[in-house]
């Protein structure tokens, strides 16, 4: 049976054939986008330039010798590859696990195209059991968790953690999360809430699964 890595190898492997080359591309954050990043860097495909979502990334595309360049100096990229925490049949996702979902929900948004690439334990049919990442302003912690609190859910501050932008992560246990848009919507109004780590108005367009019987390329379902 495959381990859990040789599926994210699987699935970033293939990956690397949604990258179109001599274009800039975003790169995400994560185990599997470690992997993915290894397999661009050694496919030899030509890349103008790539906007990285966290320092792991960046020390990762530097040994690859694959180009980084800040957001700020291209017009827009023409795929985002990232992973996910959970992933469901419309390709909306959780992510944030690594606290990093405030900086990929910015890359995803300017990119034409969002591949995303996980193992086959990630795909589920209803979002919500892994703790849901929101980042928040210190003191605003107490207010967000209540409100949170009154939605269903059951906020837990992730000790000894801060985000790149020097904010602190709840990670809320147990909600509903059937409509994910109108919840990702709710959440980012309560204020002092930065932003949460469903991705449902920045869905995928693609999702490359690492299966036991090998990479399984999916689109969002739309019922």
């Amino acid at each position: 049976m495959a381990t859990q890595d040789e599926l994210k190898r699987i699935a970033a492997e293939k990956a690397v054939e949604f990258v179109p080359e001599n274009e800039y591309i975003g790169i995400g954050t994560g185990s599997t986008i470690n992997f993915f990043i290894e397999a661009l860097g050694k496919s030899g495909k030509k890349i103008k330039g790539t906007v990285s979502t966290s320092k792991k990334s960046s020390e990762l595309l530097a040994k690859y010798e694959i180009p980084e360049v800040s957001l700020n100096d291209v017009m827009g990229l023409a795929v985002y590859v990232d992973g996910a925490d959970e992933v469901n049949h419309a390709l909306q996702m959780i992510k944030g696990g690594g606290g990093a979902h405030l900086n990929e929900k910015i890359v995803a948004s300017a990119s034409d195209k969002f591949v995303c690439i996980a193992d086959e334990s990630k795909y589920v049919s209803r979002l919500g059991k892994f703790p849901l990442p929101v980042e928040v302003v210190e003191n605003a912690r107490s207010l967000v968790s209540r409100k949170l609190l009154a939605m269903g859910g059951q906020p837990e501050l992730r000790v000894g953690y801060t985000t790149f932008y020097g904010n602190q992560i709840v990670d809320v246990h147990g909600l509903n999360i059937d409509q994910a848009l109108k919840m990702e919507d709710e959440i980012n109004k309560i204020t002092g809430v930065l932003e949460n780590g469903i991705f449902a108005r920045d869905a995928a367009d693609v999702l490359v699964l690492g299966t036991a019987e090998g990479a399984k390329v999916i689109l969002p379902c739309q019922d």
